[in-house]
């Protein structure tokens, strides 16, 4: 599949996921669990004129000018809590192979390959330039884009990633990802609580709900491409594909906009590799809060203060 996804507003192609109607029935409950004000949101799918599709979500009644990345394994809606609590017009990408948006052939997801479909979407849907944010994969792959883009990115805000994140985290998802198949989405709760991911089973059963879908033989499946994407992606060893964390870092130290890194106290990012981070990128900010690594679904109030402040 093509990886440049510049272009006009598409309707769902064939292969992909259908749209699941029902995809925005618990922002409702969240809202009323933040004490937020529910938005409109609207699914919005950019292809190229190879018919490549990367999807996104506009929540609210204006174009974005933040622009949001999910990690690897995740979809948009991780960052709904975020959103909500934000209360500003905002666009939450699908990275290729994730949520509704198209798997590549070649199951390449690394941050350069992935970028020119982000610089897509953004050219089509968003107001540029935008506050780009990017948790894990994402985090890196808004780097690219800063990176090869300057002219579309105001503000970079990463994490909980760094370019010298390597086994520990990783290994932990992988571990996750090992069982593909279930037999029901209440199995893969079980399944997802049992690792302490998803927070409580209320918002598990959500992010199963939104990360999965059932086969015609019944069987309950990841939506996203991760069996080849923890096997690539992640793995540093792997001798099929390996992660250019130099290429990561000449991203990173390239960009000249204000770059805040935020860290989760139970997350990835440990004070050694924030030392490094600092080492490399000695004139951004560097936030601690009090999350695990999926910060946007643990931490929203203060992660929204923080993107907030970015786009002030």
């Amino acid at each position: 599949m093509a990886s440049d996804h510049s272009g006009s507003t598409a309707t769902q192609q064939s292969g992909l996921v259908p749209h699941d109607a029902e995809e925005f029935s618990f922002l409702a409950g969240q809202a009323e669990r933040l004490g937020a004000a529910v938005p409109n949101a609207e699914r919005i799918d950019v292809a190229s004129s190879a018919g490549a599709v990367v999807s996104a979500i506009a929540y609210g009644d204006a174009p974005a000018d933040i622009v949001l990345l999910h990690g690897a394994g995740l979809n948009a809606h991780t960052w709904d809590a975020t959103v909500l609590s934000l209360g500003e017009p905002v666009l939450a990408v699908d990275l290729p192979g994730h949520g509704d948006s198209a798997w590549r052939e070649d199951a390449d997801y690394s941050p350069h390959t992935i970028a020119p479909a982000v610089i897509g979407v953004i050219e089509a849907v968003a107001s540029s330039p935008v506050v780009l944010v990017g948790q894990s994969l994402g985090g890196l792959t808004a780097a690219a884009v800063a990176a090869a883009r300057p002219d579309l990115v105001s503000r970079l805000v990463l994490v909980d990633i760094t370019p010298s994140i390597d086994q520990g985290g990783p290994e932990k998802l992988r571990a996750f990802y090992e069982r593909l198949e279930f037999s029901s989405r209440e199995e893969l709760v079980d399944y997802a609580v049992s690792f302490g991911l998803g927070g409580d089973r209320v918002e598990a059963r959500r992010g199963v709900h939104l990360n999965s879908r059932v086969r015609e033989d019944g069987v309950v499946e990841w939506k996203h491409h991760f069996a080849t994407i923890a096997a690539h992606a992640l793995d540093a060893s792997s001798p099929a594909r390996t992660i250019d964390r130099a290429a990561n870092w000449r991203d990173l130290e390239s960009v000249r906009t204000e770059t805040t890194l935020v860290r989760g106290t139970r997350g990835f990012v440990d004070d050694s590799a924030a030392d490094v981070f600092r080492e490399h990128i000695p004139s951004a900010s560097i936030i601690t809060l009090d999350a695990p690594h999926n910060v946007q679904e643990v931490a929203p109030r203060e992660l929204a203060d923080v993107i907030r402040k970015a786009h002030s």
